[in-house]
């Protein structure tokens, strides 16, 4: 069974280019590694809708804080199957986003920190209810707020698929959410954190991550 190791953090942080990176260098190393991205948009009708939602269409959909949790938390149950077969045909497992994201920023949508109601009926419905598997490993990539709304910005410029939505829009929000990270980091929540700030080498992850694999 590989491990699991969710990579965290805001719209625009670079977590593709993180994993994409860490992946070839594993790879390299002749570890098995698979990977997964959430939300599935074009795979999944429920991150379709959240997608949707977020640019204005499905009525009232959007304002609705629990509505949205629950959609990105039911693309991540009908994976399920998936991110098993992944976990039980490689050495490690790198996710972009997983049921951190869904915490982080709905506790922000509600002003609530990592050990609010929102965190706690999140981790229930996903890891509970739906019985995801909880992450060896969470992996924040931590940039400033600023850096990442520009990088976000951009790439809805040069690609109209990816087109900012609400939440990239909210600067507030991103802020917010960034301090639940924060937040989240600090404690631990549910097992180790590791931060990787923008100017890191992800050679180093990529070792670091190694290691982890071999203990």
């Amino acid at each position: 069974m590989g491990a699991l190791v969710a990579v965290e953090g805001l719209d625009g942080a670079g977590k593709r280019t993180l994993i994409e990176a860490v992946a070839a260098g594993l790879t390299a190393c002749g570890l098995r590694v698979g990977t997964l991205a959430f939300p599935r948009y074009g795979r999944s009708v429920h991150a379709d809708l959240a997608a949707e939602a977020l640019r204005g269409r499905h009525g009232d959909l959007a304002a609705s804080v629990n509505a949205m949790a629950l959609l990105f938390a039911l693309d991540r149950a009908d994976a399920r199957d998936e991110l098993s077969k992944l976990l039980a045909d490689n050495d490690i497992v790198l996710l972009d986003r997983y049921v951190a994201s869904n915490v982080a920023y709905n506790a922000a949508r509600t002003d609530q920190s990592a050990d609010g109601e929102m965190a706690a009926w999140v981790a229930e419905l996903e890891f509970g209810r739906f019985e995801l598997p909880v992450p060896e490993l969470h992996v924040l990539l931590a940039v400033p707020t600023e850096l990442a709304a520009e990088r976000a910005r951009r790439r809805g410029e040069s690609d109209s698929n990816r087109a900012l939505d609400a939440y990239e829009r909210d600067r507030e929000l991103q802020e917010r959410t960034a301090e639940v990270y924060r937040v989240m980091a600090e404690a631990h929540w549910r097992g180790p954190w590791w931060l990787h700030a923008r100017h890191d080498d992800p050679a180093t992850l990529t070792a670091r991550l190694s290691k982890l694999i071999a203990r």
